[in-house]
């Protein structure tokens, strides 16, 4: 079983929540909180090599369903090869997205099925579903406005979809929080860099104290 708090950050692309990841680790640390930060698809080498091919610009050609299952798989191999035995050592685990990404992104707008694409991740995670999840909710015109401003950031294969795709992204991860709202938390992520970190800062402190 599990003994640490596995915190995980959603959100389409350009939501800022990779930026703010980054913040919050460096502030826990300072904090004295024992926690690491990681990110999907990747985190490993296994499972950064399939990132590789998955965001590859070049493959125009990927069937849905295979991506679906190559996040799985990417997913597979960093939960049990890093996730799990970072919580077993009762660490707070921050990942750059995890199951609802694909469940937003695949199951709603790839249109494959929810129901599907969780019967794929329920077999690849089992009993190791995050315990918070923090959605940065932010319209597609902004967080792409935010893209090809960022001269720095690598363009990738889910940049280049059209804007319809990305309105289902957010249509999608709306629903999962309606169907989730235990262990959902929404960040208006249109907001100040200093407003979001703040407002992420105190949901955090307030889960795991």
């Amino acid at each position: 079983m599990k003994q640490g708090k596995f915190i995980v950050f959603e959100g389409g692309e350009g939501s800022g929540k990779s930026t703010i990841l980054e913040m919050i680790y460096e502030f826990l640390l300072e904090e004295g909180i024992d926690c690491i930060k990681t990110r999907e698809p990747g985190g490993i080498r296994i499972s950064e090599n399939i990132r590789s091919i998955i965001l590859d610009k070049e493959n125009t050609e990927m069937d849905s369903k295979t991506e679906a299952l190559l996040y799985a798989a990417a997913r597979r191999q960093h939960l049990v090869e890093k996730v799990i035995p970072e919580l077993k050592s009762n660490k707070i685990v921050l990942c750059d997205r995890f199951i609802f990404s694909s469940l937003a992104y695949q199951g709603y707008a790839r249109e494959i099925g929810v129901n599907e694409i969780f019967e794929i991740n329920k077999f690849a995670v089992g009993e190791y579903m995050p315990d918070l999840n923090i959605l940065f909710d932010v319209s597609p015109e902004v967080g792409l406005s935010r893209i090809n401003k960022n001269k720095d950031r690598e363009v990738n294969r889910l940049d280049l979809e059209k804007i319809d795709f990305h309105n289902k992204v957010r249509e999608g991860y709306h629903k999962l929080v309606e169907e989730n709202k235990e262990n959902f938390h929404v960040i208006n992520a249109e907001k100040s860099i200093e407003e979001v970190f703040n407002e992420v800062k105190n949901v955090i402190l307030k889960f795991i104290k």
